[in-house]
């Protein structure tokens, strides 16, 4: 399996085979320094926007790395899209969630203080708090060779998450629902799957999101922890959807 490193500064549109795509910085230091890659390696080189280049290595230098290109690969745009609004939770089980769910293949994910949330970004904990969810992404995507960067919002409230997801279908992970999260079908509308933190959605809030066409949905007899809830609810709209 190929190593993947990710320049969201490339420009890979018009690049073709035999063609040279080198990296700068960090991610060349950390392909020659770290994973310690020599002339002839295979790697890919995406990014993050759908397209990525695979080739051996033809400039292994500690802060450049360069490769000739023998395929390139694009990852159309998913649709339905998936999102994942988790809740922020204590310690590092939103975090937890956040890495699975990028492995797994959500496409965008939005930061959720909810009402029964511990942890609370606020003032310069907002952009901070946002910036380590990306930084997780970015990293799950290279451990999962995915061509795309789910992009990480910012946090929002109970109150402006209608508008965040507007024409979006909004299934909310309920323990108890009717309507088992394996019964929905998709309607042409992409998916946002929301996650309360460690005590649950509050009632209040489930209802005041319902008014605003949200739907409950259950995965299962269990009551999963809020790290391994968006995640298994991900597995199972992939399957439906057909993207397994």
């Amino acid at each position: 399996m190929s190593h993947l490193y990710l320049d969201e500064s490339l420009d890979l549109d018009s690049v073709s085979r035999g063609d040279a795509v080198g990296l700068d910085g960090d991610e060349a230091r950390h392909a020659v320094t770290v994973a310690r890659l020599r002339v002839g390696e295979a790697v890919s080189i995406g990014d993050g926007r759908g397209r990525i280049v695979h080739g051996p290595v033809t400039v292994a230098e500690p802060r450049r790395l360069e490769i000739e290109v023998a395929s390139v690969a694009d990852e159309p745009e998913p649709s339905p899209r998936l999102t994942l609004v988790q809740a922020l939770a204590k310690g590092d089980r939103d975090e937890l969630a956040v890495q699975a769910a990028t492995e797994l293949g959500v496409d965008r994910i939005v930061p959720w203080s909810a009402a029964r949330s511990v942890s609370r970004w606020e003032g310069p904990k907002a952009e901070k708090g946002r910036a380590r969810w990306s930084s997780i992404v970015r990293e799950a995507v290279k451990q999962s060779l995915r061509a795309r960067i789910p992009a990480v919002e910012a946090v929002t409230s109970t109150r402006g998450l209608p508008a965040r997801l507007d024409g979006e279908r909004m299934l909310l992970l309920v323990p108890g629902a009717e309507t088992p999260l394996s019964a929905v079908r998709a309607d042409g509308r992409d998916l946002a799957l929301v996650v309360g933190p460690e005590g649950g959605m509050d009632p209040v809030e489930i209802e005041r999101l319902r008014e605003a066409g949200a739907e409950t949905v259950r995965l299962g007899d269990s009551v999963l922890r809020t790290s391994t809830a968006g995640p298994a609810a991900i597995a199972v709209l992939s399957v439906a959807l057909g993207r397994w």
